[in-house]
């Protein structure tokens, strides 16, 4: 992502700068938000640990005059003008329930794997996958067993993954909607002999993933995030020069990735992502 922002900065002027805690805390991000304040940059860009926790340091920042956007994963609507979403959720949400119904001959048991408790877009998309599974008939067969969170930890995805396979010893798949889980259940479930019956799919760099895709033990649902990053960096610019508000309707040119036009509550939406299969995986070189 700050690839592609670094790309739209080079075009349009301006500069960026990354920084991340090394917790996914709302507390760690609190931090680092007071100090892009007190360095008075021009607008924040934010994927959100936890959407409410970073919403009053968030508005502290727009009172001292510095623009709010979220990327990514977004925040509370109230703390910001605008959310860059990689792909609408609802879209991703049946797409990754779609995939594990395809692996798993759609019946049986599967679980979900996700980050944190607060993760604002996980949430919204394992919400999404439940109303799915209760009305749809397609997935009446498939049955949502639990629900475990692997804490952006590589060993405690690992620990998650294979406590799940033992607790349920029927289990058919998980679906890991987060770029660390999927990778590291992944590599736990194949040091332990399961990935020939336990099935793989979520969100995750594809390049992590190619193996398994390769193998046909996963799937894979992933976007283009240098693009994220160079549109997120467009909406920033925009923002900051007062060319657009996050307003419902304004349209607005990004560069190479062309117009776009803002949704409801300041929602732009990067576009739709694809399954990640051996046929198109060189696509994928992030």
């Amino acid at each position: 992502a700050k690839g592609g922002a670094e790309e739209a900065a080079k075009e349009i002027g301006g500069s960026v700068v990354q920084a991340a805690p090394s917790q996914v805390t709302a507390e760690a991000q609190i931090e680092f938000i007071n100090n892009f304040v007190a360095q008075k940059v021009g607008v924040i860009a934010i994927a959100g640990n936890d959407a409410n926790a970073v919403a009053p340091a968030l508005k502290r920042a727009a009172k001292e005059g510095i623009r709010v956007i979220s990327y990514d994963s977004d925040v509370a609507p109230g703390a910001r003008q605008a959310f860059v979403n990689q792909v609408k959720g609802d879209s991703l949400a049946e797409m990754m329930l779609q995939s594990m119904h395809d692996l798993i001959g759609g019946e049986g048991e599967f679980a979900i794997l996700s980050s944190t408790p607060t993760a604002t877009n996980q949430n919204a998309w394992i919400a999404f996958m439940n109303e799915k599974l209760a009305s749809e008939p397609a997935f009446a067969k498939m049955k949502l067993v639990q629900t475990a969170y692997g804490e952006e930890s590589e060993q405690v995805n690992q620990q998650q993954a294979l406590a799940l396979v033992q607790a349920f010893p029927d289990l058919k798949g998980l679906i890991v909607p987060s770029g660390l889980g999927l990778p590291a259940a992944a590599r736990a479930l194949e040091q332990a002999g399961n990935l020939d019956k336990i099935k793989l799919t979520g969100l995750a760099p594809a390049t992590l993933m190619k193996k398994y895709i390769d193998a046909g033990e996963s799937q894979d649902i992933w976007w283009n995030v240098t693009d994220l990053g160079y549109l997120t960096y467009h909406v920033a610019q925009l923002i900051a020069q007062c060319k657009i508000t996050g307003s419902e309707g304004e349209t607005f040119s990004a560069g190479r990735l062309g117009d776009y036009t803002i949704g409801a509550a300041g929602e732009v939406v990067l576009g739709p992502a694809k399954i990640v299969t051996p046929a198109n995986l060189a696509e994928f070189k992030f």
